[in-house]
């Protein structure tokens, strides 16, 4: 099933940062995503416009997207989670809108302040207006794979969701604090497959080190995209212990020695990752970097 090409989402810019203690400068960040395009990567999230008290590494969300570089082809995502925030996306000029419905009650209340009702009503809200202003909309599911609070996500949970939000132009189902394992993948895939065709991607966390057997299965089973980040870096500021995204320089590794076509330079995503780990100060959880690529 799995396609010999893969699109890769650099989460690192927001899912990366918005966890790290050290709060980047927008200068910074602009670099950051700047060496990310300059890699190849064509979808990077770049900010989330979320109350700057809850998120104060995202504060500068505005300033961000008015200096990254517009290149045709690159497309710029926002993670949104209310009206607010969709009004603030579109006056910043994001091309596509990631917008949270979390699949348990504990963490929507503690995430983004809601029940998963209101949530699934303002997904369509949101989804409607951002499309008739011309930008793409994904539909994440959170915590899809277990929750810190009420644990286990059964995948028909996480299938109702996606059934209730229809309109996205792509189904994205995060395992937020990185519990899920290959047999996981596949009956979370076959669950969503039931109820949706649209584009499937995943977001995967390496907290128990099984991120990137998860991606592998996800790959093999057909998914459109896998979310990533730059140096590894990351997790979520609202669940206890959640560590860093799978890293986008691992990951290529893994899928380029698998014969996958990405587009994206190895070598120039690394100096991605050295350049964020020096501006946060502290070693990034990435393994290329230190291991190195092989044949060297």
């Amino acid at each position: 099933m799995q396609s010999p090409n893969l699109e890769i989402v650099e989460v690192g810019p927001r899912d990366g940062l918005q966890n790290e203690k050290t709060i980047v400068p927008t200068a910074g960040k602009v670099a950051y995503i700047e060496a990310l395009v300059a890699a190849g990567l064509r979808r990077v999230e770049a900010v989330s416009f979320v109350h700057p008290r809850l998120v104060p590494q995202m504060a500068d969300a505005e300033e961000v997207m008015a200096r990254v570089p517009r290149i045709p082809g690159v497309r710029y995502a926002g993670l949104v989670l209310n009206a607010r925030g969709l009004d603030r996306a579109l006056a910043a000029g994001v091309d596509e809108v990631n917008v949270v419905v979390v699949a348990t009650e504990s963490f929507s209340q503690r995430n983004q302040g809601m029940a998963v009702d209101e949530a699934v009503r303002g997904f369509g809200v949101i989804a409607g207006r951002a499309h008739d202003a011309g930008l793409g909309v994904t539909l994440t599911v959170a915590a899809g794979f277990g929750c810190p609070f009420e644990g286990e996500v059964s995948p028909a949970r996480v299938a109702e969701l996606v059934r209730r939000c229809p309109g996205a132009d792509e189904v994205a189902v995060a395992d937020t604090i990185g519990v899920g394992v290959p047999a996981d993948v596949r009956r979370v895939t076959a669950a969503v497959r039931e109820v949706s065709q649209a584009p499937l991607r995943f977001h995967f966390h390496n907290t128990r080190n099984s991120g990137y057997a998860n991606a592998l299965t996800a790959w093999e089973l057909g998914a459109a995209a896998l979310d990533s980040s730059a140096g590894g870096i990351g997790g979520c500021p609202f669940a206890p212990a959640a560590t860093g995204n799978i890293a986008t320089e691992d990951l290529l590794y893994m899928l380029h020695r698998s014969g996958v076509t990405t587009g994206i330079d190895l070598a120039a995503t690394l100096s991605a990752a050295a350049l964020i780990e020096e501006r946060l100060g502290t070693q990034v959880p990435a393994q290329l970097g230190r291991a190195g690529t092989w044949p060297g």
